[in-house]
């Protein structure tokens, strides 16, 4: 019976891996280009970060819309639409070799691919029940771990047999194929013609009549849900932890390439590595507090606290450059245990929106903290990595810019771990 309960709902929760692990690709592509287009397009790390700030400015904008636009259309019309349009967006970034034409496409790629995360997470809430939504979310959220993975070993390749336009063809049209597959099995588990009523039921077993009646209601504007501290709770956990990941996906590969003096391939690997232990992470910071609270912990409690085990366990990336001096496999192992407490981090986080908010709401407040976590990324590319890069490569201390990325890196959670903590020192679901 827990097998035939248990059946559907993951595999919604495998589609919607699949996405992310698309998305991811997608995004990612561009930063194993970096070399490339100094080499032959004339790029500086100006005009990267340029790039990169474009991307991250309309992701920010676009959180702040789709996530109110798919609680209106649904997951199952919403999500597909997002990524047909940012699988388009990605194909569309083989026609440019200009700086501008890249912040063009870059930009319709931030606005689209803003709709990943809003979309899985209410898809997460409508399928499972809260017991298990950060496993589900740490399961779904590491796809972009696997697409961190697949991106160097791949890319590297692509663009060293063919021309680099093929990198972005390829990874666009992987997307068409999920979005086959996403109408094809995906709709409510209510109107779901292979959901059992066992499962129903199951899927709804931790829903009071209260939360349902409330699942019903009408939406919130977004200034109604700004005037809850849950809401900046969340925004500002991402505002001050999303930029970190952002760091690791643009900047690794130079990280590698440019400390220890190797190429493009052989800098692959040592990124490969960090995401596949970061995997680790996105699955066991789910698993977590699904065990403390099978020990009797109340939900947020063990939300909270397994929160604060991975806020320590970044700490540890301020040594990286330190133990690289002596092995460059110590500093992989350092940044992907920074890495892997991040994506643990990540799948908790997001949890705490339909933790604390009704269904109906939870894509609007996850576009609501997307928004911030983009907003975080751009300050940072903006203020101080656009600035210190330049600065520091041109005077051939580029191991300084990094000395204080992975300080910066260190602290963020711990931080963020202390803002939300006074924010909502404990569990109150909205009611609206």
């Amino acid at each position: 019976m827990q097998q035939r309960i248990g059946k559907y709902r993951w595999t919604i929760c495998g589609l919607i891996f699949f996405a992310t692990t698309i998305n991811y690709i997608d995004r990612n592509v561009i930063s194993f280009m970096k070399s490339t287009f100094t080499r032959d397009l004339g790029w500086t790390d100006g005009d990267y970060a340029d790039v990169e700030i474009f991307f991250k400015i309309f992701y920010a904008i676009g959180m702040l819309g789709v996530g109110r636009l798919i609680d209106k259309l649904g997951t199952r019309i919403g999500y597909g639409l997002f990524t047909l349009l940012w699988s388009i967006a990605g194909i569309c970034t083989a026609l440019v070799n200009t700086v501008a034409g890249f912040k063009i496409v870059r930009s319709a790629l931030g606005i689209t691919e803003s709709g990943n995360f809003p979309a899985a997470i209410k898809s997460v809430a409508e399928w499972f029940p809260k017991k298990e939504r950060a496993l589900a979310t740490g399961i779904f959220n590491s796809g972009a771990n696997i697409g961190a993975i697949i991106t160097p070993l791949t890319i590297p390749w692509i663009i060293e047999n063919y021309e680099w336009q093929m990198a972005f063809i390829i990874t666009g049209v992987l997307g068409f194929v999920w979005v086959i597959l996403w109408f094809l099995f995906y709709q409510i588990p209510s109107k779901h013609k292979k959901v059992s009523k066992e499962e129903l039921a199951y899927i709804q077993s931790d829903m009071d009549e209260q939360s349902a009646e409330q699942d019903q209601g009408p939406r919130l504007s977004w200034w109604k849900l700004l005037s809850y501290r849950q809401t900046w709770a969340f925004a500002i956990g991402k505002f001050l932890t999303d930029p970190i990941w952002w760091f690791y996906l643009f900047w690794l590969p130079d990280f590698f390439e440019s400390t220890y003096k190797i190429k493009l391939s052989g800098a692959s690997w040592p990124v490969a590595a960090v995401y596949v232990i970061s995997t680790v992470g996105s699955i066991g910071g789910g698993w977590l507090p699904l065990y403390l609270i099978k020990k009797g912990w109340p939900v947020f409690k063990a939300r909270k606290m397994s929160m604060l085990l991975y806020a320590f366990c970044v700490t540890p990336i301020i040594f990286a450059l330190i133990l690289g001096k002596v092995n460059m496999w110590l500093a992989v192992g350092v940044i992907g245990l920074a890495a892997a407490a991040h994506q643990a981090w990540s799948a908790n986080i997001f949890t705490t929106v339909s933790d604390m908010f009704p269904k109906r709401s939870t894509a609007s407040v996850t576009g609501i903290g997307g928004m911030f976590g983009g907003l975080g990324g751009i300050f940072l590319s903006l203020f101080v990595q656009k600035q210190m890069f330049v600065h520091y490569r041109a005077i051939n201390q580029i191991e300084t810019a990094y000395y204080i990325m992975f300080a910066v890196c260190a602290s963020a959670y711990i931080f963020g771990w202390l803002i939300m903590h006074f924010l909502v020192p404990k569990m109150k679901r909205i009611e609206f």
